[in-house]
C-alpha cells in the first residue's frame, strides 16, 4: 500500500513531469483547478478511518474543490497513483469505479455504474480502470467494463464491453481500431 505522500508526489508528478517538493505541491494545489481535487482526494483516503474532525475536513476541503473545478470525484474513490485530470470540466466518476495508476482523464469523461432491472430486484455494475489508461473527452464508460492496462479510449466513445489491454478504440459503440499500441502516459510514475 502506497502512502498519501508518495500518492500526492506521484500526481504532482503527472501534472508537472517534475519531482516537486512540498512547498511546490501546496503552490501546485492552490493554482491548479484540477489538481486540487486529486490532492483533496488523497487527502480523503488518508484521513479515512482516522480521526473523525479530520476526516469531515477533508470531505469538506474535497467538495470545494470539486465545485471549483467543475467535476464529481467522489471522496470514497479508489485511485491508484499518478491520477491526472486535463481540463476537469464535466469528469463525473462512480464513487464504486476502481481507477489504476497513471490514468488520464479529460474534461467530459464520465464512468459510472450501469443498473440491470431483473425480476428480483436491480443488479448494479461498476467499470474497473487499469494502469497507463488515456481516456479522451467526453469519452462514457459504463457498466461492468474492463479497461485493460495501456488502453487508449477515443474522445466522445462510449464504452459498455471490455477493452483489452494496449487497444485504441472510437465510436459509440467503441470499437478496437488499433491492437498493441504504445500507451499515452505524460510524465508516468513508475509503480
Amino acid at each position: 500500500m502506497r502512502s498519501f505522500g508518495s500518492d500526492v508526489r506521484a500526481d504532482a508528478f503527472r501534472a508537472t513531469g517534475k519531482l516537486l517538493p512540498v512547498s511546490s505541491i501546496l503552490a501546485l494545489a492552490i493554482s491548479s483547478r484540477t489538481f486540487r481535487p486529486v490532492l483533496t482526494l488523497r487527502f480523503c483516503q488518508w484521513s479515512k478511518g482516522k480521526f473523525s474532525l479530520l476526516w469531515i475536513i477533508a470531505r469538506l476541503l474535497h467538495r470545494f474543490a470539486q465545485a471549483k473545478a467543475g467535476i464529481d470525484l467522489s471522496s470514497g474513490l479508489l485511485a491508484g497513483h499518478g491520477l491526472l485530470l486535463v481540463h476537469g470540466w464535466g469528469i463525473v466518476v462512480n464513487k464504486n469505479a476502481l481507477i489504476g495508476s497513471n490514468v488520464t482523464l479529460f474534461n467530459g469523461v464520465v464512468i459510472g455504474r450501469k443498473d440491470t432491472i431483473l425480476p428480483t430486484g436491480r443488479e448494479t455494475e461498476y467499470p474497473v480502470i487499469g494502469n497507463d489508461v488515456w481516456i479522451g473527452p467526453h469519452a462514457i464508460i459504463i457498466g461492468a467494463v474492463r479497461i485493460g492496462d495501456g488502453a487508449i479510449i477515443g474522445a466522445g466513445s462510449i464504452v459498455t464491453k471490455d477493452v483489452p489491454s494496449r487497444c485504441v478504440v472510437v465510436g459509440n459503440p467503441a470499437r478496437v481500431i488499433k491492437s498493441d499500441a504504445l500507451p499515452d502516459v505524460m510524465n508516468r510514475v513508475p509503480s
